[in-house]
């Protein structure tokens, strides 16, 4: 039987510690390796901002913007009030070394004693931070000699040199590092109105001081690069699992699946991984085989998705050979390919995020780590969610699990390229979306459960299992995946304000009253309704896309829902 670490004292009495699935004494990473790579950046890190800074004072300090640092510092002196002085100093004191030091003591002694446990990464990564930012400061200040802006100064100037501004460097280290932190692991409304607040808080000291005269503009940008950078560094040793960590031995997961698999009791039922191998690594794989090694399963059969085959023939020959559990690794095309060949069998399925949008993981609460999505898919619960169903001219019947729809997002998943992806992620699909905000009308008619057609205009139509996209935004307020009716929201906004008024419904995350339009009647810039089976006709042929993928355009859209079809292994108390 899988084993459990023994309770801790903080723990309820009665219940176990959660499992610590994944890890191994023989895939411990080297902390001296990592040490020596921070160390390595950190070096690069101070040249680099140090050799700006040199070009700052010397060649291009006749250059603009350069040569309108000394006209921004007079104007910033010109409009000094008693009000905006008493404000700015309260501010900047946001980032003075006393009260970043404080607070990132603070900070970490929270992170590693309040319960439920001791999250050390996340202490180490927060002081690793501030230390380093500081450390890199005080390499370029000896490096860069720069005289303060020559206008009145409001605080005593320190013997170090303008460059870089200290406080604003301090605070992007201590502020923009907790709110990684909250953001990473708060990720409802109320964890990025924290994680905001907190990424304003540097930008708002270097502006107190650039007010109090005690730095040109080009030394405040210098002190935000100094600690963004400081904490890239950190993060990517601390935060990212064996990002720098010293290989382990080639046999290291062999060893840690063969212990696993050795301990005594009864064997589980027979599971298939299905890896998208564009977006698994090597590394996940090994992990993943080891997370299912330590839950029981035993021999599990990985299988790779190809380009003609993107996880839907895998998952029917996984139930016609008889496994009991299919693992799909990959985006939301490859969840949505092997959903389709389970809808129905009772199967049960583990959805392991590994793509771009990784939507389905999302709205249901899933960690988007891989090897800590698995583990909480096999200590959860089984699930029967619905599943949504569609085809039309050049669609074969297909289900979906996420989203599908036509016009302005089927325009950008086409137009998002692999590479745009792969270097920024999700986010590569909100630039391409702004390229088509101008993107023509569409006119079509719905007809939803067999009612009269209703004739609209739209930009986007999406049909919806899900409501919930990237960075908790509700794009469909209200849609369930275990409700037994699908969604269809119909984006018609004109001009900016139409576009705002759409931003706003999105922001209340809730539908607005009034017969279900986002104003009450029809040529609203946001509609919604829900249906078991709608028909979308189209005047002329439009982009389509199903899970993120694109299809053949065309005219017609039929969806239908197909209510607990699918199977899933989700967190205990997740919906």
């Amino acid at each position: 039987m899988p084993t459990t670490t023994p309770a801790r004292a903080t723990d309820p009495p009665g219940i176990p510690a959660p499992p610590r699935l994944g890890h191994s004494p023989a895939l411990s990473s080297g902390a001296g390796r990592a040490v020596a790579r921070i160390a390595a950046f950190a070096v690069c890190q101070a040249a680099m901002i140090a050799g700006l800074g040199l070009l700052i004072t010397g060649p291009a300090r006749n250059i603009w913007p350069l040569s309108a640092e000394d006209a921004l510092n007079e104007a910033f002196e010109r409009v000094r009030t008693d009000t905006l002085t008493t404000a700015s100093a309260v501010v900047s004191g946001a980032g003075d070394t006393s009260t970043v030091v404080g607070l990132t003591v603070l900070a970490c002694l929270a992170l590693l004693v309040v319960p439920p446990f001791p999250r050390w990464r996340a202490a180490l990564f927060l002081a690793l931070g501030v230390w380093l930012q500081s450390v890199v400061f005080l390499l370029i200040t000896e490096s860069v000699d720069r005289m303060r802006p020559d206008v009145e100064r409001l605080d005593a100037s320190p013997p170090t040199s303008s460059y870089t501004s200290g406080h604003t460097g301090a605070a992007t280290a201590l502020y923009a590092g907790l709110a990684v932190l909250v953001l990473s692991r708060v990720r409802n409304r109320w964890g990025r109105a924290v994680g905001a607040l907190l990424l304003l808080i540097p930008l708002l000291v270097g502006l107190a001081r650039l007010y109090r005269g005690m730095h040109h503009p080009s030394d405040v940008v210098g002190g935000l690069l100094n600690g963004a950078l400081s904490l890239f560094v950190v993060g990517r040793a601390v935060l990212a699992d064996d990002a720098w960590a010293a290989r382990p031995p080639a046999d290291a997961v062999d060893i840690a699946v063969a212990a696993a698999e050795s301990r005594p009791g009864p064997g589980r039922e027979s599971a298939v991984v299905i890896v998208n191998p564009t977006v698994t690594d090597t590394a996940t794989r090994d992990r993943l085989r080891l997370v299912l090694a330590q839950r029981g399963h035993k021999d599990v059969a990985f299988v790779e998705t190809t380009e003609r085959d993107t996880g839907g023939g895998q998952a029917a020959d996984a139930v016609r050979g008889g496994a009991g559990l299919v693992v799909a690794c990959g985006g939301d095309g490859t969840i949505r390919a092997v959903a389709d060949a389970l809808a129905g069998t009772g199967v049960a399925l583990a959805v392991v995020p590994c793509g771009t949008g990784n939507l389905l993981a999302r709205s249901l609460g899933l960690p988007l780590d891989p090897v800590d999505a698995l583990a909480a898919g096999l200590t959860g619960e089984r699930r029967a969610l619905d599943l949504g169903a569609i085809s039309g001219d050049g669609i074969a019947r297909t289900h979906f699990t996420a989203m599908a729809g036509a016009g302005l997002d089927a325009t950008v998943m086409e137009s998002t390229s692999d590479r745009a992806k792969s270097a920024l992620g999700w986010p590569a699909y909100v630039l391409a979306g702004l390229g088509q905000l101008r993107s023509p009308r569409l006119r079509l008619a719905v007809a939803l459960d067999g009612g009269p057609a209703l004739h609209r205009t739209a930009r986007l139509v999406l049909v919806a299992n899900i409501g919930t996209v990237q960075g908790g935004t509700a794009l469909v307020p209200g849609a369930r995946p275990d409700d037994g009716l699908l969604d269809l929201a119909l984006f018609d906004p004109r001009g900016a304000g139409g576009w705002l008024r759409v931003v706003g419904v999105l922001l209340r995350g809730s539908r607005p009253t009034g017969g279900g339009t986002a104003n009450g009647a029809h040529g609203g810039p946001v509609e919604f309704f829900t249906f078991r089976h709608a028909e979308l006709t189209f005047t002329r042929p439009q982009p389509r896309e199903v899970d993120g993928d694109p299809v053949t355009p065309g005219r017609r859209i039929i969806a239908e829902v197909r209510p607990g079809a699918l199977t899933v292994l989700l967190p205990a108390g997740e919906k």
